[in-house]
């Protein structure tokens, strides 16, 4: 897999949960202690470090987005996972 390709994807991954975390009217801190994360963890995953499947659904619900909804962005940006 190109690495150039795999943090591009990660990196609009990123985008997609900055740009929903801010529609739902959340800070960082606000939405990674609703996902039961660390804030540096939130973080990453917006910088663009893709985070373990398993933290997904709890990140929809704190963003309060339906799952299905983070798993089509998943499915979009999968390079990032390298699936």
């Amino acid at each position: 897999m190109n690495t150039i390709r795999r943090k591009f994807w990660a990196g609009m991954f990123g985008d997609g949960i900055r740009i929903n975390r801010e529609s739902a009217g959340l800070s960082i801190e606000e939405a990674a202690r609703s996902a039961g994360m660390e804030t540096s963890e939130w973080g990453a995953v917006e910088a663009g470090c893709v985070p373990d499947l398993d933290l997904l659904r709890p990140m929809a619900d704190a963003m309060s987005i339906r799952y299905d909804k983070l798993a089509a962005m998943v499915a979009l940006c999968r390079e990032a996972w390298e699936l």
